[in-house]
């Protein structure tokens, strides 16, 4: 089946796969935790960016 695709068939498959695994892998990002650090960070930067 596959030896039947054309070159272009073969590459928009590719390219249908890469972009599944990149959104799996950046919707995982974006579903990851944000460490209690970096809130420390922004929340000090935050607090630096206050005028007296």
């Amino acid at each position: 089946m596959y030896a039947e695709m054309t070159q272009e068939d073969r590459k928009k498959r590719l390219d249908q796969q890469i972009d599944e695994n990149l959104r799996k892998v950046y919707q995982r990002t974006l579903e990851e935790e944000v460490p209690d650090r970096f809130h420390d960070l922004l929340r000090k930067l935050r607090e630096q960016g206050r005028p007296e």
